[in-house]
């Protein structure tokens, strides 16, 4: 089980389908964060030790988010075209893909069927 923040460019649901497969959720939408910086969402990530879930290229910025400094974030690449299902599909496979792992320091990117997980130095396929 891990602990997630979900940042508010992601659907409500998917907050909603993490909890239903045992993780520990919270939205920044519900914890007055609705509307802040980058900035604060991430410090808040962290004080929490959560991972951060989000749909916002922003956040692979390693020079800004540097690896190994963070409890994980996990950047969503589906397209906007897609239904919200898939993107909450994408995301439970990718976090079934990374099961037993520890998140912390890690840059994931989840993109339709695969996940790309860059640790320390290069950004590559994973699984």
């Amino acid at each position: 089980m891990w602990r997630f923040l979900i940042d508010e460019d992601m659907p409500r649901s998917t907050a909603v389908v993490l909890r239903q497969a045992g993780h520990s959720v919270e939205d920044v939408r519900d914890v007055g964060l609705r509307g802040r910086s980058d900035q604060e969402i991430f410090q808040y990530a962290q004080a929490q030790g959560a991972v951060l879930l989000t749909a916002d290229k922003g956040f692979s910025n390693v020079v800004r988010f540097p690896l190994g400094t963070h409890a994980g974030i996990l950047v969503v690449r589906v397209p906007n075209e897609l239904p919200t299902q898939t993107v909450n599909h994408e995301v439970l496979r990718a976090l079934e893909d990374l099961e037993g792992e520890d998140l912390a320091g890690l840059l994931m990117i989840v993109e339709v069927g695969r996940t790309r997980v860059r640790r320390g130095g290069r950004l590559g396929p994973r699984l």
